[in-house]
């Protein structure tokens, strides 16, 4: 079996919803394949035939600035973008394949490929347990509903809510 040339966790990570889509941006798929952004985005600009809206989009600035916010620290390479980064959906990356031909674009966009489908596969697999629970929970009765509600709180959990008391000094004196 052939060595992985990038990690199917690195993959992951730069895998964004945007739009109600999974994407990824041009500055990491540009850094996966060993090259610069703006190489990238020219053999795009290129072949721009073969990237419909539903394969490649840019993003607006308010979706440029709310991603920036996200990140504590903006790379250097978005620091110095004078324009929003474009977002490539599965068939996107798919498509830059055919665009980008090295030898390490081919390997990386296989393992992105196989990325995809994993997390695909990891949401299936939520919804079939998602619907066996449905399904159990309607076969026995309301003995086991707190299991069943504790399962669901594992399956989608909430974020964390904030301490209704301050932690520190003077955090007893209003009891």
């Amino acid at each position: 079996m052939e060595k992985e040339i990038i990690s199917r966790d690195l993959i992951s990570q730069a895998i964004l919803m945007i739009r109600g889509c999974k994407v990824m941006l041009d500055v990491d798929l540009a850094h996966l394949y060993g090259v610069e952004t703006k190489v990238l985005v020219q053999a795009v600009k290129r072949n721009l035939k073969r990237f419909p809206d539903d394969f490649m989009f840019q993003l607006n600035k308010e979706e440029y600035a709310n991603l920036r916010s996200q990140f504590v620290t903006s790379s250097g390479e978005w620091g110095g973008r004078r324009y929003p980064p474009y977002a490539f959906s599965e068939q996107g990356v798919a498509m830059l394949s055919s665009v980008l031909r090295s030898e390490r674009a081919i390997k990386v966009n296989i393992e992105i490929m196989r990325t995809f489908v994993k997390i695909r596969q990891m949401l299936s697999d939520n919804k079939e347990l998602a619907q066996k629970l449905a399904r159990l929970e309607q076969k026995y009765d309301k003995q086991f509903k707190a299991v069943f509600d504790a399962i669901r709180e594992l399956m989608d959990p909430k974020p964390c809510t904030k301490n209704k008391r301050p932690i520190g000094f003077g955090s007893w004196d209003n009891e």
